[in-house]
C-alpha cells in the first residue's frame, strides 16, 4: 500500500518532494528532537558496517541534510556522494559540510533515486537512511542501489520498524501518531508531514519483508538487526 504526505492527485515523488522542501528549515531540529537523538546512535552503527567493509567510495542515498553522509567521514572512504529529491535538503545539508569543512570529501547532488545519475559498479558501499519508503516505487530504487554497487560491496539501509511487545508497542503507537504529529504541526507548521511519517511506517514492509525486497532488487545474503527494542531496523546485503 502507497501512502502519500498531502492525498492530492499528483505522484507520491512529487509530494515527498514538496514535502522535504516544505520542512526542511526544521528538518534537524525535529529529526534529533523527536527521537530523543536516538537516531545519531543508529547512524553510528550503520556507519560501523561502512567502515568493516573498507570501502572507499560510498553513495548515500535520499541523505536529505547529509547526517548520514557526514557520519560516514567516520568510515574513512575516499569519497562520498550524496544524492535526494528535494533541493531545499540539499541546500541545508551544503551549508552544514562547508561549515565543517569537509567540501572537499563529500558531494550532494539533486536527484532521483530511482533513476541514478552513475555508472554501473561505481560504489563500493551504498547507504540509505530511512528514505526508501518514501519511494515511489521502492523496488525500482533499490534496483538502481543494486546496479550503482561494485560486486562483493553493501548496502545498509536504516528503516523505522513498529516495535513488538506488550509494553512498547502502544507506548510507541502513541508517541507515534499522537505526539509525533503534534510537536512536527508547531514547529515545521505542516500538520500532514508528521502524520505521513507514522502513516508511512505502517504501510511498509519491515523485518524479512523487506529482506525479500533486497532479494528481489538483486542483493544477496540480507540480514536486519532491531535497534532500540525494535523501534528501527538495520539492514544489510551484498551485491
Amino acid at each position: 500500500m502507497s501512502v502519500k504526505p498531502y492525498g492530492t492527485e499528483g505522484s507520491k515523488k512529487e509530494e515527498v518532494r514538496q514535502m522535504f522542501d516544505n520542512i526542511a528549515p526544521t528538518y534537524d531540529l525535529l529529526n534529533h528532537a523527536l527521537s530523543m537523538n536516538i537516531d545519531r546512535i543508529w547512524r553510528r552503527k550503520a556507519i560501523k558496517l561502512v567502515k568493516l567493509s573498507q570501502a572507499k567510495t560510498v553513495l548515500d542515498v535520499a541523505t536529505g541534510t547529509g547526517d548520514l553522509a557526514i557520519a560516514t567521514i567516520k568510515a574513512n572512504p575516499d569519497k562520498i556522494i550524496g544524492i535526494d529529491l528535494s533541493a531545499g535538503m540539499i541546500e541545508i545539508g551544503l551549508k552544514k559540510i562547508k561549515n565543517k569543512g569537509l567540501d572537499k570529501k563529500i558531494d550532494l547532488i539533486v536527484g532521483d533515486s530511482e533513476d541514478l545519475p552513475f555508472a554501473e559498479k561505481s560504489f563500493d558501499a551504498v547507504t540509505v537512511a530511512f528514505g526508501v519508503r518514501n519511494f515511489e516505487n521502492p523496488v525500482k530504487g533499490l534496483k538502481e542501489m543494486h546496479r550503482v554497487t561494485r560486486p562483493g560491496g553493501m548496502i545498509v539501509v536504516l528503516e523505522f520498524m513498529l516495535p513488538k511487545g506488550k509494553l512498547i508497542e502502544p507506548l510507541y503507537r502513541f508517541y507515534f501518531r499522537r505526539i509525533i504529529p503534534m510537536v512536527g504541526k508547531v514547529i515545521s507548521k505542516d500538520f500532514s508531514a508528521y502524520k505521513y511519517l507514522p502513516d508511512s511506517v505502517k504501510a511498509f514492509p519491515q523485518r524479512n519483508d523487506f529482506l525479500q525486497l533486497l532479494t528481489q532488487a538483486g542483493y544477496k545474503d540480507a540480514s536486519y538487526k532491531s535497534l532500540s527494542a525494535g523501534i528501527a531496523g538495520l539492514y544489510v546485503a551484498t551485491r
